[in-house]
């Protein structure tokens, strides 16, 4: 196999695109897009991925084939709705499943979340022999998402990784106490991941959420969790920021052979 890393140095020269800090193996490939390098305007500028969200959809297609030319795999959109449904990526088509999350063992499959504030999760096996991509808001993590995907993998948790990928930072989330409340009464350990404001309004961290859940299915590795799609405007889209914006991708897949990925 060889490394997507070096070979990405040339590829994503011109972006500002993400590749994951960890440990995984040289078979998994992945990424995550900012809002540059596409041809999207006005309040889309410019690697606006999503097509359900007003913008010019030639500009959205552009975009898309620009992102799997580059990457040489095809990725598979979904239509995200906070729910609950994993999909094996292999059952993706012509038009997208209505799903959160997918899964593949097929090399060349690329697994795909889009967010804007919402946390992408990327996930692998410690042997590169499944991948899966989680869209995991926080309606997403207390119903059980992450969760999901795991048992859809079908690898003990205790053999998978994670990487925590661009979403509202903990200084910029701000939630009713309902939303703490619903937490709570799942974990009682889900009181770390908030701070109290005033008139119950609470600061949660949504990184800790997903980590706390993500232990609990026996993961000890778990990466990323450092951005703030909030307070970087420039580099990301954010709804909470903006309501009217594009979307972002996380991306994570098998590699093929090297010579399935060309720089353009």
């Amino acid at each position: 196999m060889y490394s997507f890393f070096k070979k990405s140095m040339t590829i994503f020269s011109d972006t500002d695109w993400i590749l994951p800090d960890w440990p995984a193996p040289e078979r998994v490939a992945c990424l995550a897009t900012t809002r540059r390098g596409g041809v999207s305007r006005g309040v889309f500028a410019s690697l606006n991925l999503g097509d359900h969200v007003g913008d010019d959809p030639s500009a959205v297609l552009a975009n898309r084939q620009s992102l799997s030319g580059r990457i040489g795999a095809r990725p598979v959109w979904l239509r995200q709705v906070h729910g609950l449904r994993v999909i094996d990526a292999a059952e993706g088509g012509d038009f997208p499943p209505e799903a959160d999350a997918a899964f593949t063992r097929q090399a060349g499959l690329a697994c795909v979340v889009m967010t804007a504030d919402c946390l992408p999760v990327l996930l692998c096996d410690e042997a590169g022999t499944v991948v899966a991509a989680v869209h995991a808001g926080w309606r997403g993590l207390l119903a059980g998402v992450l969760e999901a995907a795991i048992a859809a993998m079908g690898v003990p948790g205790q053999e998978l990784m994670a990487w925590l990928g661009p979403a509202i930072g903990p200084q910029a989330f701000e939630v009713g106490g309902e939303v703490r409340a619903a937490f709570l009464a799942i974990d009682s350990r889900a009181a770390a991941a908030f701070q109290e404001l005033s008139n119950d309004k609470w600061l949660a961290d949504i990184y800790q959420l997903a980590r706390q859940r993500l232990a609990g299915k026996g993961l000890a590795r778990v990466f990323g969790g450092s951005f703030c799609t909030v307070s970087e405007p420039e580099r990301f889209f954010s709804y909470r920021r903006d309501a009217r914006t594009g979307r972002m991708a996380s991306l994570i897949w098998l590699a093929q052979a090297p010579d399935t990925i060309s720089p353009i």
